[in-house]
């Protein structure tokens, strides 16, 4: 399609064919992202799900850290589901030694916050920002976010409180995985932070 978004999704490790499929699904060109020379060409970033310290491990390995820390601050729309959250927060309190995230979003984030991935679970969440119908959540050994700054939107949390869903200008994150349920609209979301980073003059 002309004049689509190039949306890049972060392929190091994770659910990453999901991510892709509801992207192009939404009218997005996808670009598979391994290396620095393809992140310089996307509107976007999507980290997906998978293991925090293996996307961290391997993003120093491939030479992608510092452009993707270099990205976010330099206003790349970039959303990050479950792990992608993880690796979205400045502080990471519980990750295995030596472990670091990408930062970016005034968050501290604690891994696997619902246990094993036999705790994980199925709700239903109100979040006002999508609309009134409440979005279904699939939780996977999913994290939570347990401080936010005073730059940072809450979008959604679970009836304890817990915080699920944040968004700081164009950097979003959700604990769960909206690409399991094909629930579109946090993606479509997304795209409107892309689409509002292309017309900047």
């Amino acid at each position: 399609m002309a004049g689509s978004p190039r949306v890049g999704v972060l392929a190091l490790q994770g659910d990453v064919r999901e991510h892709a499929a509801l992207l192009r699904g939404l009218g997005a060109e996808v670009v598979l992202v391994r290396r620095p020379e393809e992140l310089a060409i996307v509107d976007g970033l999507v980290i997906p799900g998978g293991e925090s310290s293996v996307i961290d491990k391997l993003s120093r390995s491939f030479g992608m850290q510092i452009p993707i820390r270099d990205a976010i601050a330099a206003g790349l729309p970039v959303y990050g589901t479950c792990a992608g959250l993880i690796m979205l927060a400045d502080e990471v309190l519980d990750g295995i030694e030596g472990q670091e995230s990408f930062g970016g979003m005034d968050i501290s984030v604690r891994r696997n916050a619902f246990g094993r991935q036999t705790e994980s679970f199925e709700t239903a969440l109100d979040v006002p920002a999508l609309g009134d119908e409440p979005v279904r959540a699939t939780f996977i050994r999913a994290p939570i976010v347990v401080r936010t700054g005073d730059h940072v939107d809450v979008l959604a949390t679970l009836p304890d409180g817990g915080i699920v869903a944040v968004e700081q200008g164009r950097l979003l994150g959700t604990s769960f995985h909206p690409e399991v349920d094909g629930e579109t609209r946090f993606h479509e979301r997304f795209l409107v932070h892309v689409g509002d980073r292309l017309r900047e003059p």
